[in-house]
């Protein structure tokens, strides 16, 4: 049998994709398909099963194009996969915008993304854990803009711990706040990102966005806050315990890391601990991001993957 689905001019060329990639990943995704485009419109033929599977997963992308997706062919497995493992269209559960600055859209583009942006509305605390890459500090960072824009919460925090991954704090040229500013630097570089960059001076002066070390958090209590502690891997469990008891009331906190990326000179990661202590709490949410959540170089998803099937053969070792 075959079907066709009319498709707009500028539409077309994104479901196209370069040399025709996302039309022939929808052919890899559904075997037994032939899909032809000509034109405004694009027929697929086939076993009916094999095209009605087929023309559910083309029309999605074709209302992603519409809705302003620039589509790769990472995006045809995505779909294919949240179609099958939730019944759901991906359309409307990936082109939600969770912030829109500066000329671009933020949206989650995993289907794991999307479960963990879900998980940080649904939660009050909420731990990302996963490997480069897959968006866990990113995410969470739009989500606090957000918050802070709809007036959800009076200001924004932003943490990590200070730990060395080779040089030694001591031996950095300058002042503390010029040996602390590499470690801030990635929370700065989103924070740029999402919002307008003459506006943040003030909003750092006036105390509504916050940037500063693991250490400063202890002895307060954090009311009203979006709180984000990053690299968290590389918090013992005794700063993890301290961070998580500054939760004051209407806040909310999201800890971001890479359990297998930890740069502690000894001892246990509290990140690799908490899990086992919290997991059956409720109103507490764990998310585990995988390399199929990358969405860095196609290449970073191999590397995460191919230092997983390392470990996994070596037994545990401690990455660097």
């Amino acid at each position: 049998m075959s079907l066709t689905v009319d498709v707009d001019d500028v539409a077309m060329i994104r479901v196209l994709g370069v040399h025709d990639r996302v039309l022939s990943q929808v052919e890899a995704e559904c075997p037994g398909v032939v899909i032809v485009a000509r034109g405004n419109t694009i027929t697929i033929s086939g076993a009916e099963d094999d095209v009605a599977t087929a023309h559910q997963l083309v029309s999605d992308l074709v209302q992603m194009a519409r809705d302003g997706v620039d589509l790769g062919a990472r995006d045809v497995s995505t779909v294919a996969e949240i179609q099958q493992s939730t019944g759901k269209r991906a359309a409307g559960f990936l082109t939600e915008p969770i912030l829109s600055s500066r000329g671009h859209t933020i949206r989650p583009k995993t289907l794991g993304q999307k479960n963990y942006v879900d998980a940080i509305d649904q939660n009050t605390i909420v731990f990302g854990v996963g490997p480069a890459g897959t968006g866990k500090t990113y995410l969470a960072m739009a989500k606090a803009v957000a918050a802070l824009e709809r007036k959800e919460v009076d200001r924004i925090i932003l943490t990590r711990p200070a730990v060395e991954a080779g040089e030694r704090l001591g031996f950095l040229p300058g002042t503390l706040t010029d040996k602390i500013d590499p470690y801030l630097r990635p929370l700065f570089d989103a924070l740029h990102e999402m919002m307008d960059p003459d506006l943040i001076p003030k909003l750092l002066a006036s105390g509504t966005v916050e940037v500063a070390p693991l250490a400063y958090m202890r002895g307060r209590t954090l009311n009203s806050s979006f709180i984000i502690l990053d690299e968290a891997q590389n918090t013992s469990p005794e700063q993890m315990k301290m961070f998580l008891t500054r939760l004051g009331f209407g806040s909310k906190m999201v800890i971001t890391g890479d359990i297998t990326q930890v740069d502690l000179p000894g001892g246990t990661s509290g990140l690799k601990l908490v899990g086992g202590i919290l997991e059956d709490l409720e109103d507490i949410h764990f998310e585990y991001l995988t390399a199929k959540d990358v969405v860095r170089h196609s290449l970073v998803s191999e590397i995460v993957e191919a230092y997983a099937r390392h470990e996994s053969a070596r037994g545990p070792q401690r990455v660097r």
